[in-house]
């Protein structure tokens, strides 16, 4: 099954690493012309460094309304569109007991994993897909939909985002909204699970390996794609058979 973005443009936050930057190569090579953003300039460089096809880097803060704002019209600007937008950006400046969290560490992760990508899709909404409808893709976390030690504060998060990405599905059609709830994945934000639990976790899976970014990417550029066009409001789990895992223990 052919699956492509020709003609398609797209805006990737958190797209100098991880998850972000699987995604948006996966998007340039498929033929969409691509917008990356993450605070820091030089990130953003090296990874475009790293894609093909038509790639342009903005440096905001995903947290940021002025950033936020900022960005979308660069991105206006630039490619004349938005048709597929990701909300990847996170952060988790947090681990231990939810009730053990700080005010500055609670409103910090907030501000990143929820209020952000609630403005970003505002924004995003009003330059371009009110009335041209497109694709919004909300990266959530497994950690949405069951309890973790540790990371309550961060899950809180993405279980908001997967109830957000139903939401605007039922507000904003035939813009379409989908999440991908990923389980562990081989990244640099999750460097310190990856090393802790990782080959543990790994051993459990059926499928015997922790996530890559690249598996994300995949499921990412089908639900960008037209062949996904009855998707909406659904968020995807893909953590390499964890759930299954889970009952089998």
């Amino acid at each position: 099954m052919d699956v492509s973005l020709s003609g398609k443009v797209a805006l990737v936050t958190g797209g100098s690493r991880g998850i972000g930057k699987a995604i948006a190569k996966s998007f340039a090579e498929s033929g969409a012309k691509v917008m990356i953003t993450s605070r820091k300039m030089d990130a953003l460089l090296e990874a475009r460094e790293e894609m093909g096809g038509e790639v342009e880097v903005f440096a905001a803060n995903a947290g940021d309304l002025d950033g936020i704002s900022s960005c979308v019209q660069a991105t206006m600007e630039r490619f004349g569109a938005i048709d597929v937008f990701v909300n990847n950006a996170a952060t988790n400046p947090y681990l231990g007991k939810t009730l053990g969290v700080d005010a500055s560490r609670f409103d910090k992760t907030f501000q990143v994993n929820i209020r952000g990508p609630l403005f970003w899709c505002q924004a995003v909404w009003e330059a371009w897909m009110k009335e041209h409808p497109g694709v919004i893709i909300n990266i959530a976390s497994v950690g949405g939909l069951r309890a973790e030690s540790g990371l309550g504060v961060y899950n809180l998060t993405k279980a908001a985002i997967i109830h957000m990405t139903k939401q605007l599905a039922s507000e904003l059609g035939p813009t379409r909204v989908v999440g991908v709830a990923p389980g562990l994945v081989q990244t640099d934000f999750a460097k310190v699970l990856v090393e802790n639990v990782g080959d543990q976790l790994a051993a459990r899976l059926p499928m015997g390996r922790i996530g890559r970014p690249e598996d994300i990417a995949n499921l990412a550029t089908f639900l960008a794609s037209d062949r996904a066009s009855w998707i909406t409001g659904e968020t995807y789990v893909i953590d390499g058979g964890g759930g299954a895992a889970a009952e089998r223990m």
